[in-house]
């Protein structure tokens, strides 16, 4: 098969943007047939540091101030949006509208509307979109979705999964987009609970209705110029301000999966003590799965028919699971978080290659379906949070 070079540009030079461009260059090194061959050409960020430092990290790419500029160029056929939540529709809308195809990072927006707006654009524009769930991409949730669709662990009967880190936890960490509703829509609600939601429906399927509190852990912040997830100043500098904090630090969900099983979502950006401690378990009738992104190679499985007192042992990623035999020969080996992006470089220029515009084929690559399917349960969260009550989702 003839191999043709693709044009990539990227939007957004943070630390997303420089795992995207590393994404695509490794995506060939691991799938050496891949009928495409991405370059990553240009870049467009707003912070002239940002992008010199991205410039001098990935080559010969040409540096934009305004995103505009990059949908200008008729040569670059596909683009990655790793721009903060509030630009998502506009840019995302505007990728699709200019013909290119898409690769934006979650949730695609501040709320549902936005996902669909993205969604609708990409449907009309006959472009393919993917979307950012890369942990879906780990061997071991894979293997754990076989598992659980194949029945070993009989009919899955409750679920939980939790998302909690410390990044927002030092009460010095900046008044920055991320706290203001406006730019960084509720929080934690779409910066951790979309993963948390688009796991269970990976390997659950979708939603039916939820209950959800939220709350605000750290109320102000200290209103100064700062970039990145990490970073602190010091609160007892008389002359720093602080700003109310808009959105939320922590929510915890109870949700009522279309196949019958009950599934708790929790989330925590201002979890101390904790460092992107994420896990997913299920149990069923027969069993359970349980897996922590921490020790991202195995998988704790229990199955059987002995039920009281039957053992759970823990399996090893291994050929087979997922993608895992692009980056490893054997069982054991551990692949990383870049690594899932890879993942979804690869099935995002396959699906370019492929031809699967709007959509994808089945289970290649999350898509802006699974971006709004997400947002609709995080709008429930919030709805149900003022409420008090259950939401049903349509």
């Amino acid at each position: 098969m003839p191999v043709a070079e693709l044009p990539v540009a990227v939007i957004g030079a943070g630390w997303m943007g420089h795992v995207h461009a590393r994404s695509y260059a490794r995506a060939v090194q691991h799938w050496p047939d891949l009928p495409l061959r991405p370059r990553v050409v240009a870049v467009a960020e707003a912070v002239p540091s940002a992008a010199q430092a991205f410039a001098a990290a990935h080559g010969d790419v040409a540096v934009h101030e305004d995103w505009r500029a990059v949908l200008a160029d008729p040569d670059i056929a596909a683009v990655s949006v790793t721009a903060p939540n509030f630009l998502h529709r506009e840019i995302g809308i505007a990728v699709a509208e200019a013909g290119k195809h898409l690769w934006i990072e979650k949730p695609v927006g501040l709320a549902r509307a936005d996902a669909e707006a993205v969604r609708d654009a990409v449907e009309a524009n006959g472009v393919v979109g993917c979307v950012g769930f890369n942990y879906r991409n780990v061997p071991a949730v894979a293997r754990a979705r076989r598992i659980i669709g194949e029945g070993a662990i009989g009919v899955p009967t409750h679920a939980r999964v939790q998302l909690f880190t410390d990044y927002a936890a030092h009460p010095g960490s900046p008044f920055g987009w991320r706290y203001a509703v406006a730019r960084g829509g509720h929080g934690v609600l779409g910066d951790l609970a979309s993963h948390g939601v688009d796991l269970l429906r990976f390997v659950l399927g979708d939603v039916d209705s939820l209950v959800a509190q939220t709350a605000i852990h750290i109320p102000k912040r200290p209103l100064v110029e700062a970039q990145g997830h990490y970073s602190v100043v010091d609160t007892d500098d008389p002359n720093v301000e602080f700003g109310d904090v808009e959105n939320e630090d922590y929510v915890v969900a109870l949700l009522r999966m279309r196949g019958g099983a009950l599934a708790v979502c929790e989330a925590n950006r201002a979890a101390v003590g904790e460092q992107n401690n994420y896990a997913l378990e299920v149990h069923g009738t027969k069993g359970l799965i349980r897996w922590d992104f921490r020790r991202p190679g195995e998988l704790a499985v229990s199955s059987g028919t002995a039920y009281a007192g039957q053992p759970t042992a823990t399996v090893f990623s291994e050929p087979g699971d997922g993608e895992y035999a692009a980056f490893q020969p054997g069982a054991g080996i551990a692949m990383g978080y870049d690594d899932t992006k890879v993942v979804e470089a690869r099935n995002f220029l396959t699906a370019i290659a492929e031809g699967h515009v709007g959509g994808s084929a089945e289970g290649a690559h999350a898509t802006l379906a699974d971006a709004v399917a997400s947002a609709t349960a995080l709008d429930a969260m919030v709805n149900s949070h003022d409420s008090g009550k259950w939401v049903h989702l349509s």
